[in-house]
């Protein structure tokens, strides 16, 4: 029997509708949301992701702003940049596109974003929170791939979770949000394939979080009956975009799957939207 679809885009819709009723209550204080997303050069897949956000403020009535630098700004600057956002008064939020060009440290960059107008969550203060239990603005796939989990009432509770992925904004984010509900961990990486044990971990797992980026890396008959798969993957293989795990023969093992796309896409964005409502009502 096949899967039941975790529906990413009717739980985003309602994350959507809870952030109009955030919004009117901040009208109501006089704050209006200010985003602004910093971004060097033009990198093409970051340009698609600064649309994608522009459209889904202007449909909320969040103000959403792009400063974008040279390709060529150094790291000095870009922090001088992101100084002067935190400074601005006018500014509720705080977006760093990535990817960054080389030789720039991210994880000191985005150290130096405040953690009030840190609508990604990845200023450390914020990872910080994570880990003693009381995420705020944290990684907004992260928060997703908690709230389609939740759509499914699964009790958390000794459940065996495998998170195939380590990345600082899902894998190990992911790993902490789960554990805080007693969930038992595996966290699989590269080491894990090489060593030929991705196989065994990927099995035994009635929860399964993939966060790769690798077309198909999980063969479908490898999950086990009736686990729950959230796929964050998003490829591109032909004229077709596929996540990280072999849909089709792992829907007819799994109780729940997440579509790609559909499934962890849309959540991700509505948890921005409501990052940013958050961040403002803070200010």
């Amino acid at each position: 029997m096949a899967a039941n679809l975790i529906p990413g885009k009717e739980i985003a819709a309602r994350i959507q509708e809870e952030v109009k009723e955030k919004l009117q209550e901040l009208k109501v204080r006089g704050i209006t949301p200010k985003l602004v997303a910093v971004q060097l050069g033009d990198n093409p897949a970051s340009a698609v992701y600064v649309k994608a956000q522009a459209k889904s403020c202007e449909k909320l009535g969040i103000n959403y702003s792009l400063k974008q630098l040279p390709a060529e700004t150094g790291e000095k600057e870009l922090i001088s940049t992101l100084q002067a956002l935190n400074a601005d008064s006018t500014v509720t939020g705080i977006i760093l596109q990535l990817p960054l060009p080389q030789g720039i440290d991210v994880r000191k960059v985005q150290s130096f974003i405040s953690p009030e107008k840190d609508v990604e969550g990845v200023n450390p203060t914020n990872m910080g929170w994570i880990i003693y239990g009381r995420p705020g603005l944290a990684p907004c796939t992260a928060l997703a791939v908690k709230e389609l989990i939740e759509y499914t009432r699964v009790d958390l509770y000794g459940k065996e979770v495998v998170m195939v992925g380590h990345s600082d904004i899902v894998g190990k984010p992911v790993s902490m949000l789960l554990v805080d509900k007693f969930a038992t961990l595996a966290i699989c990486h590269i080491a894990t394939s090489q060593k030929g044990n991705l196989e065994s971990h990927v099995r035994r797992a009635e929860i399964l979080i993939v966060a790769v980026g690798k077309a198909n890396l999980i063969p479908g008959n490898w999950i086990k009956e009736g686990a729950i798969v959230i796929d964050v993957g998003i490829n591109r293989v032909g004229d077709k975009i596929v996540g990280d795990v072999e849909f089709e023969t792992a829907q007819a093992r799994a109780s729940w799957i997440t579509p790609v796309p559909g499934g962890v896409g849309p959540v991700t964005t509505a948890i921005l939207l409501r990052n940013a409502v958050l961040a403002a009502g803070k200010l």
